[in-house]
């Protein structure tokens, strides 16, 4: 067998090209994490999956709870700096206490070697802190002009273009029946997008039907990009403690929210820079949601799958419209409902076992080619010991061969 550049594993004998599940990796020690199915890696994702249902179906309720007379009264950059001031004192909190508890010969984490060394593999994590400042305030943008259950609907588009990400970036492989269940999924967002806006209204004076494709485009373009960025970053050095990387990670999304308060009192005046005015309960409620949910994100994306991630989004999206609907009187339409179900089937068509036949089946090939070899390296042991023993059996015994060694 030989391997060609792309990544594909061709038979000698049959000329056959099968996937090899080598062809492209993170990282061993993620490698190692992966293969490890054990009842306690299973009740840990579904411990991530509830934790992200609740905190993702709550933070667009928290926003809209936010608005006064239809805006806000305090800066959406304060409220995303706060977040990433609470997450590094958590990361540090959570830093302290991993130090303390360290086992005998364990490298120590508060070690500045250690640190340093750290933060120049992990510089990558600046790429998605940036996109995250970016995202975080477009989230504050998108519920200006759409309802927080259409937001959360929205904000599923994502998951078709972290697939395409994937693909292209981390190499990762789908299935025809998952990407037909990304498919599905689009449709299921359309329905519910379906008459979603008053006719003749408009956003920043533009024309709803365009500013609607603008934000869509950016609102899933840039998150989508920097989900995939963290994944990739945060595996790649999988052996470093999740603490040490959310503590770069948070440290750089910081500053780079500084950096816009700044910019807005440059340009809006120098009240921006008073992080504390305008907020009340709902935005403290708010700061520490979305602080929870960066913090469950990032186990999300070094010990799970950002797919998983996105997918377990789209469940928050029945408690945000049904919470929306109850505290806010917003409408639950039958496109809503039908939009809904058609996700939960394209959820259930993409982490079915039948999706997976392919990849199993290339791996049993794989097995199968390598058990054909060992069978052949046996046969051809055997078929040499048989030989053997034909010619020993055969061989002439000639006449000083039946001569004593020793006299009689």
């Amino acid at each position: 067998m030989k391997t060609n550049m792309n990544g594909m594993v061709e038979c000698s004998v049959c000329h056959s090209k099968l996937v090899s599940p080598s062809a492209k990796t993170v990282s061993k020690a993620y490698d190692r994490h992966r293969n490890d199915i054990s009842l306690k890696t299973r009740a840990f994702n579904i411990f991530l999956v509830g934790g992200d249902c609740v905190l993702v179906g709550l933070q667009p309720i928290l926003v809209y709870m936010s608005k006064v007379d239809g805006s806000f009264k305090f800066s959406p950059i304060s409220v995303n700096f706060l977040t990433e001031v609470t997450k590094v004192v958590f990361a540090v909190l959570m830093l302290c206490f991993q130090a303390r508890h360290q086992k005998v010969g364990e490298k120590p984490l508060l070690s500045v070697s250690i640190f340093f060394r750290a933060a120049r593999n992990n510089m990558l994590l600046a790429v998605p802190a940036l996109l995250y400042a970016i995202n975080n305030y477009l989230k504050f943008t998108m519920q200006l002009y759409f309802t927080p259950a259409t937001v959360k609907m929205l904000s599923n588009l994502k998951v078709l273009v972290i697939a395409v990400l994937l693909k292209i970036i981390m190499r990762r492989r789908f299935s025809i029946i998952q990407w037909e269940a990304l498919a599905l999924l689009l449709i299921g967002i359309s329905v519910n997008q379906l008459r979603s806006l008053p006719e003749g209204s408009s956003a920043m004076g533009l024309p709803v039907a365009t500013a609607a494709y603008l934000y869509t485009l950016i609102f899933v373009t840039v998150p989508s990009l920097a989900s995939v960025y963290n994944e990739y970053a945060l595996k790649s050095q999988f052996e470093t403690s999740i603490y040490l990387q959310n503590l770069f990670l948070y440290g750089y999304g910081a500053i780079f929210n500084f950096l816009g308060i700044l910019g807005a009192a440059i340009f809006k005046g120098p009240d921006n820079l008073d992080i504390l005015r305008g907020h009340s309960k709902a935005t403290i409620f708010l700061i520490c949601n979305n602080a929870a949910q960066g913090i469950l994100s990032s186990f999300f994306f070094k010990y799970a799958d950002t797919i998983l991630k996105k997918y377990s989004s789209t469940v928050a999206t029945i408690f945000t419209g049904i919470a929306s609907a109850a505290l806010f009187g917003h409408t639950l339409t039958i496109n809503f409902i039908l939009g809904i179900s058609i996700v939960f089937i394209s959820m259930h068509q993409f982490f079915s076992p039948l999706s997976k036949v392919k990849d199993e089946v290339q791996n049993g090939g794989m097995e199968m080619m390598k058990t054909q070899h060992n069978f052949r390296s046996k046969d051809a042991s055997f078929v040499d010991m048989a030989a053997g023993a034909h010619d020993e059996a055969s061989h002439r015994v000639e006449h000083d061969e039946r001569t004593p060694l020793l006299p009689l």
